[in-house]
């Protein structure tokens, strides 16, 4: 598949191995952004993208900025649609003990495009039942 995409910096996102689900995202900015213990940033990456009808791109957390750093996505996982067209731009969190600073082109995110299905609901009064039930959060042990 392809998609257009913009990039301010030049740099595209890519995949830094061969088996690799995600690609990296970078950032993009002209002065160090320092994001303090328990604090919030949005961050630029300078990218803008025509994602294709029928899929979006998920932006992810970095595992290893969130073990090592603490550095995390608001969000969890943040969903740019198809029909977006301004600057992708991720917002990060600072669940660790320390400043953490964010240079121009550090990795700060992954993104991962997927295919999604558009549904259309049927009201019912009833849904089928399972063996599971409602049996849920933990129900099958620990």
């Amino acid at each position: 598949m392809k998609i257009k995409i913009k990039s301010i910096s030049g740099i595209l996102p890519e995949y830094e191995t061969e088996g690799s689900a995600g690609m990296d995202v970078r950032a993009y900015t002209e002065e160090d952004i320092v994001i303090k213990p328990g604090k919030r940033v949005l961050v630029p990456t300078g990218l803008f993208m025509e994602i294709p009808k029928g899929c979006e791109a998920q932006i992810r957390a970095r595992s290893g900025l969130a073990i090592r750093n603490g550095i995390t996505m608001i969000n969890g996982i943040g969903t740019i649609d198809s029909d977006y067209r301004g600057e992708i731009k991720i917002p990060l969190v600072n669940l660790g003990d320390e400043s953490f600073v964010i240079k121009n082109g550090d990795r700060i995110a992954q993104m991962v495009i997927s295919r999604y299905e558009t549904v259309s609901w049927e009201k019912v009064s009833e849904v089928g039942e399972t063996i599971r039930g409602n049996g849920g959060f933990g129900h099958t042990g620990v």
